[in-house]
């Protein structure tokens, strides 16, 4: 095979099928939208309470923003729908303020308190009434200083307009509809537990669908279910219109390897209830920053979205499977889309059977070909092994070879590169590893196999791939991973692939015919890969610049590529064995490989973008902090005031410093050692994220909240076995942080915070995270400590931090002016606080 016809062929065709995958990314709808009707989902109503949502401005917990405005925006808009609504329903609205408490093991586990947050409960339901429920929930709240267009005030869009649709419909419901609208999601899901924990409908929901972003638009992604109830995945399979979902998703988004989480872990864990998780993925960049606005959204994804959660919705409220949920509980399910067209789903259990006998077909062939003819069974078994050693040997060496550039490109400071010209990582890092690739089976061809013949090799490792594929598939299904379809979808093809070519390639060899019939029966688990490739690059490139400054980014998405590039690469290692020469394409991938790192080297590809289309924005947080440790006696040993400063991705603040001088390496900030969490007022234990020389302290004048934190001790009380009660009473603003450490002998037993338990995050010590609503009480609680008889330096050292998200306290004037200072490429989101350490 001249290579001249090998490898063009070979790139037109993958890049033949990235374009069909993109095409289907980008196909949001499978047919044009009618004009709505009045029983029919409008994305242009729902587009309308969508900006009138997001032009109330940033909706913290806490602020009026959140509890009265766009509460009174919700009210007023259900009230409407409520009057309109045919006789066919009854609407029952209730505004639910809940108090409580819980742990949880996100971000290396916490305690949550709540106390008098928002919720907007709605239930649509058979004028008769009715025994059983479906939930859905999104969320109103946004983090501070960001519209919260995606995350998630298109959700609450699409659930006022799904419930005028069904309201204005003359047929009832078998069961009620429960519309959750809840106040606090982004304070780390406080607003779903009060609800499913405390409020009287709860008791009555049999299955929930979450509404959720990790981007801004684009496609909605089903990217978790259950836990098992394999009739939801039906329901979704049967009812939604244009389906995008994946197990694949799922397994990785359980796995815990992306640092976030939704309301579907609450329903799961506190309310035993099973659910639907989806959210947008696209674009999520501007996740979570102040480019989140209702512009960005795209009509047809809101129409979409709402096309999908009215029929799932309506699928449920009519099905007799609701009411008897717990029957049809057992059982996972693979799940998974054919290019947003349709859904395939069926049980695990027959996953595993599939996938057996699929392996098992594959040894067989193995074994048939090794045993002919049978006197040169040994020597068969041993050329197979050693390409399959060959094969393995190679994605190592891939591996370990582009793992060094990325390190490389890491400790010059070129981290980043690719975050706004994806293509630069695949120029770099995907050239990298076919190039590596290609140069191990060459001189493998060159010198190991140097008289063999080119058919028989390319024979060979083609069974030897199969041969990978064929074990990692017993394997996966060993392990009860769902995701073990996709082996099965790379070892049927491509077996029935070489029964189908055997003929033509053993008469003819590596003919046009061949490669063509060839590239035929791959053409599925090649597309299907680069399908699901698009997706997992579109949720994770975005996460590596909000992923703290522990993770070297390039590390992790040249880790993915090589991946890639491996599975992409299994079925035609062969070719490389039938061309004449790779010597021109070896050539061609290493020029344009070293080329890109100049480039990279040089410095040429700026990380971020501030372009107004399409902005990819460098985020920093900056704290105006005010900090006082105590002693025992309560007197104030140290203080100081500054600005707290850090960059949530890997480059820190070396783009900053050119434009911001004074926040330079000469003010790292240093850790307290003797006070919890470095005595730094973190507002989610993210500590472990971000090395200390990679944020910074820039000394600032003392701030005097309008609105100050009072902590004080109430009692102290002796308990049984040598411990004490400590009672404690705090008030201030809507955010606090409480944390604690137990000195040495002594040991925090009890407190009076979720179940009881202490629950300690990484490192030892524990965290508390408060939020408030409006009018809230004093937060009181106690905790109890096991302590030694002598004690001279106390039993614990207890921190609070007050934080201000809003309101006159939010900004100093010396933030507001460094805020100004920094470039229009950030999303640099600012706020006051203080913290007090006391010991007792």
């Amino acid at each position: 095979l001249p290579e001249a016809r090998g490898a063009p062929l070979v790139l037109l065709y993958l890049l033949g099928l990235r374009a069909l995958a993109q095409v289907s990314h980008r196909q949001l709808l499978s047919r044009s939208p009618a004009a709505a009707g009045p029983l029919d989902f409008s994305a242009s109503r729902a587009r309308r309470y969508l900006d009138n949502i997001t032009a109330i401005g940033p909706r913290t917990v806490g602020s009026p923003e959140n509890e009265v405005f766009a509460v009174n925006y919700l009210l007023e808009q259900i009230r409407r729908i409520e009057r309109e609504s045919t006789d066919a329903h009854k609407i029952s609205v209730d505004i639910q303020r809940p108090t409580g408490s819980f742990s949880i093991d996100f971000l290396g586990g916490f305690t949550s308190y709540y106390a008098n947050i928002t919720n907007v409960v709605v239930k649509l339901e058979p004028r008769s009434g009715a025994e059983h429920a479906v939930l859905s929930n999104c969320h109103f709240d946004s983090v501070p200083n960001t519209p919260g267009a995606s995350d998630d005030a298109v959700s609450c869009a699409v659930m006022l307009e799904i419930l005028n649709t069904l309201s204005k419909s003359s047929e009832s419901l078998q069961h009620a509809v429960i519309f959750l609208f809840n106040g606090a999601e982004e304070n780390i899901l406080q607003a779903s537990h009060g609800f499913i924990t405390q409020h009287e409908w709860a008791k009555s929901i049999r299955a929930f669908i979450n509404l959720e972003a990790a981007g801004v638009g684009g496609k909605e992604l089903v990217f978790q279910t259950g836990p098992e109830n394999p009739w939801l995945v039906q329901a979704y399979v049967v009812a939604a219109k244009h389906p995008f979902a994946s197990v694949v998703a799922q397994e990785i988004f359980q796995s815990g390897i992306i640092p976030a989480d939704t309301d579907f872990r609450i329903y799961r864990d506190f309310g035993n209830v099973p659910g639907i998780d989806l959210a947008f993925i696209e674009n999520g960049y501007i996740y979570h920053t102040e480019y989140d606005t209702s512009d960005r959204i795209l009509t047809d994804s809101i129409q979409r979205a709402g096309d999908n959660i009215l029929a799932v919705l309506k699928y449920l409220a009519t099905s007799e499977k609701l009411a008897k949920s717990s029957e049809y509980r057992h059982g996972s399910v693979v799940f998974f889309d054919i290019l947003g067209l349709f859904v395939l789903a069926y049980p695990a259990r027959v996953g595993t059977i599939m996938n057996y006998i699929t392996a098992a077909i594959a040894f067989f062939y193995l074994s048939k070909k090794v045993l002919q003819p049978k006197p040169r069974a040994v020597h068969n078994l041993k050329k197979l092994l050693t390409a399959f050693s060959l094969t393995l040997t190679s994605w190592v060496c891939t591996l370990v070879a582009v793992l060094m550039v990325a390190m490389f490109v890491s400790i010059i400071g070129r981290a980043l590169s690719w975050y706004t010209h994806f293509y630069v990582s695949v120029s770099l890092y995907g050239t990298a590893a076919a190039a590596k690739l290609i140069l191990v089976h060459m001189l493998a061809k060159k010198f190991f196999y140097k008289n063999v013949n080119e058919q028989y090799l390319g024979d060979v490792f083609f069974d030897a791939s199969l041969m990978i594929w064929s074990i990692a598939l017993a394997v996966m299904t060993q392990m009860g991973l769902c995701s073990a379809f996709i082996c099965t979808l790379w070892v049927a093809f491509p077996l029935l692939t070489k029964l189908l070519v055997h003929k033509e390639f053993s008469q003819k060899g590596a003919t046009i015919k061949f490669i063509l019939m060839y590239m035929l029966g791959m053409f599925f688990p090649y597309l299907y890969m680069l399908y699901l490739s698009w997706t997992v690059f579109e949720m994770f490139t975005p996460v590596m610049g909000r992923s703290g400054s522990e993770i070297p980014p390039d590390m992790v998405l040249a880790g993915f590529i090589v991946i890639f590039t491996m599975i992409l690469s299994s079925y035609f290692i062969n070719f490389i064995y039938l061309v004449k020469s790779t010597k021109t394409t070896l050539v061609t991938l290493t020029t344009v490989f070293v080329v890109t790192l100049i480039l990279v080297c040089s410095g040429i590809f700026f990380p971020y973008s501030s372009d107004a289309a399409n902005p990819k924005p460098k985020r920093v947080f900056l704290q105006h902090t005010s900090r006082r440790f105590h002693d025992l006696d309560g007197n104030v040993v140290k203080s100081d005031s500054g600005l707290w400063i850090n960059g949530f991705d890997y480059n820190g603040i070396s783009h900053i410093t050119p434009h911001v001088p004074e926040i330079n390496d000469t003010i790292r900030t240093a850790c307290e050692e003797q006070a919890p969490f470095c005595g730094l007022p973190w507002i989610l234990p993210v500590h472990f994220m971000f090395r200390f020389v990679k944020n910074w302290y820039l000394p600032a004048p003392e701030i005097l909240p309008r609105n100050p934190i009072h902590f004080k001790l109430l009692s102290k009380k002796l308990m049984p076995w040598n411990s004490v009660r400590l009672n404690f009473e705090v008030s201030g603003p809507s955010h606090m942080s409480l944390y604690a450490r137990p000195h040495a002998g002594s040991a925090l037993s009890r407190w009076s915070l979720g179940d009881g338990v202490p629950v300690p995050s990484l490192g030892g010590d524990y965290f508390v995270f408060y939020s408030r609503g409006l009018h809230a009480a004093p937060w009181n609680f106690w905790v109890e400590l096991t302590a030694p008889e002598k004690h001279s330096d106390g039993i614990v050292s207890l921190a609070v931090a007050a934080h201000y998200f809003f309101g006159e306290d939010q900004k100093s004037p010396q933030l507001y002016a460094l805020l100004e200072r920094f470039p229009n490429w950030t999303f640099s989101s600012g706020w006051s606080c203080t913290y007090d350490l006391f010991v007792f």
